[in-house]
């Protein structure tokens, strides 16, 4: 029972984080500023890390755990990069 109750719980998750994933790709796509497009970046990053963590529980691995650290980290990185570079023009100061 609680085996069931864990698919469906995963499936329904996975589904709302691909809704999400495809709502931040259009906005990726069509965002207004350059700051809307890393907001979605970020969004993204997010949701695939959500959707590693998700697939890790459901399928009882730990290699998912793994990939969404590292997704994780590098997102993190490249968020503040970008940041940076919508601040002042340039990722690596002189």
């Amino acid at each position: 029972m609680s085996q069931l109750l864990l698919y469906w719980a995963s499936s329904i998750a996975l589904t709302g984080f691909a809704l999400a994933m495809c709502c931040a790709a259009v906005r990726l796509l069509r965002g207004p500023a350059a700051q809307d497009r890393v907001l979605a970046l970020d969004t993204l990053y997010v949701n695939a890390m959500l959707v590693m963590l998700t697939l890790g529980i459901r399928l009882g691995t730990r290699v998912y755990f793994d990939i969404a650290l590292l997704i994780a980290l590098f997102g993190f990185v490249g968020t503040t990069a970008l940041a940076k570079f919508l601040l002042r023009g340039e990722v690596i100061e002189p």
